[in-house]
């Protein structure tokens, strides 16, 4: 048992023109700024700037805080390929162009950032990463829509490399890394019983080629598919299938599933039992029973939809 993380959100506008967006995290390893970043509103041409630290626009489970995840945990694709919990975070810019219309709605976005990520990062400070996403939403009934997107990121990295290279005092090489990425989501929510039914269906595959020393490359490919049902006015119910081959060897695979049960005494408070069921690729297989408690303390402000 343990308190995973206490969030503290400030959020303001600062003037007519920008707003700013700051989220503090208290876990066992310390306090640390999750996110913070100021978001200029009234660029021309429906462009929208972000300057600051924050959670870089690769996929869906990556842009999602730990009380926004329909799941205890995250993916086995997260954790093998994209970092984990902290995952693709890091201070630079986010430039988005927006496109919409009454047919479809239209997203790109280019970022840059330091290159000091959990998947990213270099002693190197002059060798910066990149990450880009182009996403298109629509309605297809009124009570029905889809979200697709792709995406992309690439830098200089040395993480994890250290295990791969022989000797001790030798310093790991910084070698090039890509991550590809393409994500759909479908949404079902009837307008007449809209606070007791819902369907939700997402699924996100990921593609990565990190380079190796001695000129290998490791090219690795995860995946999960998740579907959550509400069938009462408080209660969810959902499952989720894992596979993921290892950033740095992809010969090993990992696969796994989950059943999940979400209660919500109210908007400001769930309550969710997961069993999640894992066969690693050496062998060893995982049975767990996880339960979380979430709550929030006064206003929240809206999650990106």
């Amino acid at each position: 048992m343990q308190l995973t993380e206490a969030e503290a959100s400030f959020q303001a506008i600062v003037d007519p023109y920008a707003k700013a967006d700051f989220f503090l995290s208290a876990g066992p390893d310390g306090v640390e700024v999750e996110e913070g970043y100021i978001t200029f509103t009234s660029l021309p041409k429906n462009l929208l700037l972000k300057v600051g630290k924050m959670r870089a626009q690769f996929g869906k489970v990556n842009t999602l805080h730990t009380h926004q995840m329909p799941t205890v945990d995250r993916p086995l694709v997260t954790e093998n390929l994209v970092g984990g919990e902290e995952g693709l975070s890091d201070a630079g810019m986010s430039l988005s162009y927006l496109l919409h219309n009454p047919v479809i709605f239209v997203e790109a976005t280019g970022e840059v950032y330091t290159g000091d990520s959990d998947v990213f990062q270099s002693n190197e400070r002059s060798k910066l990463n990149y990450v880009g996403r182009l996403r298109a939403y629509r309605d297809i009934t009124e009570s029905s829509n889809i979200d697709v997107g792709t995406s992309f990121a690439f830098g200089p990295t040395d993480v994890g490399l250290d295990e791969t290279t022989p000797g001790e005092g030798i310093e790991a090489p910084v070698l090039d890394k890509r991550l590809f990425g393409i994500d759909a989501t479908f949404r079902y929510r009837p307008l007449r019983r809209a606070i007791y039914q819902r369907l939700n269906l997402r699924t996100e595959l990921i593609w990565s080629r990190q380079e190796l020393p001695a000129d290998l490359h490791a090219n690795s490919f995860g995946m999960y598919a998740l579907g959550e049902y509400q069938f009462a006015r408080r209660w969810y119910f959902g499952a989720r299938y894992d596979r993921s081959a290892r950033t740095l060897d992809d010969t090993l695979t990992d696969t796994g599933g989950s059943l999940f049960l979400t209660f919500w005494p109210t908007e400001f408070s769930q309550i969710r039992g997961q069993y999640r069921y894992t066969s690693y690729a050496e062998g060893i297989t995982g049975n767990e029973f996880l339960f979380q408690f979430n709550f929030s303390i006064g206003a929240h402000g809206a999650h990106i939809f």
